[in-house]
């Protein structure tokens, strides 16, 4: 009984402690330029941030747009 109560114990702390505001900066880079822009998750675990913090690069009419994000 003691193992089952300090398991659900330790498994409600690291749920509530996990949460927390996140920044994901990203770098657009577009040719001829690039802007730069935060973004941030209010109350988010580090893998909800992460799920949402994605570098991308997209070609459209041989125009290559590049999408730099990294969580802070």
């Amino acid at each position: 009984m003691k193992k089952i109560l300090l398991i659900a114990a330790v498994a409600a702390l690291g749920a509530a402690s996990c949460q927390k505001d996140r920044t994901c900066s990203c770098t657009t880079t577009y040719p001829g330029g690039s802007s730069s822009q935060d973004i941030v998750y209010k109350d988010a675990t580090k893998s909800q941030a992460k799920a949402g913090c994605v570098s991308t690069t997209e070609t459209n009419n041989g125009v290559t747009v590049t999408n730099d994000c990294k969580l802070k």
